[in-house]
C-alpha cells in the first residue's frame, strides 16, 4: 500500500492484526517503486519531510519496522537517528552492559547470544526513560536473534480480565525494584551491569548523587551495592491513546524467596510480594501476543 512519495506499507506473516483498533503491528515500511535506489542521504531526507506522518503511524501502531533501505553500518543507523530530530536520552542508571559503538549508538546487550533478554520498558525502574527506542541489524543472525515487541495496552487489558485483584494493586501501589552490583561488569548475566558503568563513575559519592538523581537509593555492603528504585508506576496511563499500558520490567523475578540474594527482584510498593502464578501466566500472554520479525541487514 501507497503512501507517500519515499514509503509504502508491506505486509508480512508474522504481523497481527488488532480489529478493535484496526491496527496492524507492527507496521512495515520500505521504499515505493520510484525511490529503490534511495541513497543514505535521500532516506534521512525522507524522514525528515515525512516526520509528522511517521510519528502518527508510530503512534497509531507502537512500532515501525523499516525494511529496505540503505543503512548499512552503525554511522548511518546514527545518522538516521538523528535525522528523526529526537533529543538524546542518556542511558544513566540502566542495568545492562553495552558497548559505545558511535553516536547514540550502543550495543543492545553484551550477555550471551543464547540467552533471552525478558520483555521490559527501557529503564521503567527509573523516574523517567525513553519515550523512544531505535534498534539496527548489522549483521543477519544465521537463527534466531529476533527482537520480539508486543503491545502494552493489550497486555493490560488481558491482565485485567484474567487478575483484576493485581492489576488493582500495581496501579494503587506501584512496584519497587532491588537489585545487587558489584564493581566489575559480568557479561554472562542480562542485568550484569556494574555499578561504576550504570552510574558512569568510580566515585562512590558520585554514585550516589546520580542514583538519587534517577530516583534510586544505594546501600553499601564493601564494594557491592544494593540499587533500591521505587515505588514506580506499573500500569501507566498512555496519553497520545487515551488507554492505560502494562510497564512492567520482567528482568525483575517477582518473588524474591526463590532467587539468589544478587538477583534483581521487585515486590509491590506496599513491600507485598507479588503473585508468581499471576506473573507466569502474564509471561505466556506476551509470548502469544508478541510478534518476533527475523532481522535482515536492510
Amino acid at each position: 500500500m501507497a503512501t507517500g512519495r519515499f514509503f509504502r506499507q508491506l505486509e508480512l506473516p508474522q504481523q497481527k492484526p488488532y480489529t478493535t483498533d484496526g491496527v496492524v503491528f507492527p507496521a512495515v515500511l520500505s521504499p515505493t517503486t520510484s525511490t529503490t535506489n534511495l541513497t543514505a542521504f535521500e532516506f534521512q531526507e525522507a524522514i525528515r519531510s515525512e516526520k509528522q506522518w511517521l510519528e502518527s503511524l508510530l503512534q497509531k501502531t507502537g512500532v515501525i519496522l523499516f525494511r529496505g533501505f540503505p543503512v548499512t553500518s552503525p554511522s548511518d543507523f546514527n545518522e538516521v537517528v538523528e535525522a528523526f530530530g529526537f533529543p538524546e536520552f542518556p542511558s544513566l542508571g540502566g542495568r545492562a552492559p553495552r558497548k559505545h559503538i558511535v553516536g547514540r549508538v550502543y550495543t543492545a546487550n553484551e550477555s550471551p547470544l543464547h540467552k533471552r533478554i525478558p520483555f521490559h520498558h527501557e529503564l521503567a525502574y527509573n523516574l523517567e526513560f525513553p519515550s523512544k527506542l531505535f534498534f539496527y541489524c548489522e549483521e543477519e543472525p544465521g537463527k534466531g536473534g529476533e527482537t520480539p515487541v508486543v503491545l502494552s495496552h493489550v497486555i493490560h487489558d488481558k491482565m485485567k480480565e484474567r487478575h483484576p485483584e493485581l492489576v488493582a494493586k500495581l496501579e494503587e501501589h506501584g512496584v519497587t525494584y532491588v537489585t545487587t552490583v558489584g564493581d566489575d561488569d559480568h557479561s554472562s548475566a542480562i542485568g550484569g551491569i556494574s555499578w561504576k558503568s550504570a552510574y558512569m563513575t568510580d566515585d562512590k559519592n558520585v554514585a550516589i548523587q546520580r542514583a538519587t538523581k534517577v530516583g534510586a537509593k544505594l546501600e553499601w555492603t564493601g564494594n557491592a551495592v544494593k540499587i533500591i528504585a521505587g515505588p514506580r508506576q506499573a500500569i501507566r496511563f498512555d496519553k497520545g491513546n487515551q488507554r492505560k499500558i502494562w510497564f512492567l520490567n520482567h528482568g525483575y523475578n517477582p518473588l524474591k524467596s526463590n532467587i539468589d540474594d544478587h538477583d534483581p527482584y521487585y515486590e509491590l510498593g506496599n513491600g507485598e510480594l507479588v503473585s508468581d502464578d499471576a506473573i507466569s501466566e502474564c509471561l505466556k500472554i506476551m509470548d502469544e501476543e508478541c510478534v518476533a520479525i527475523p532481522w535482515k541487514k536492510r
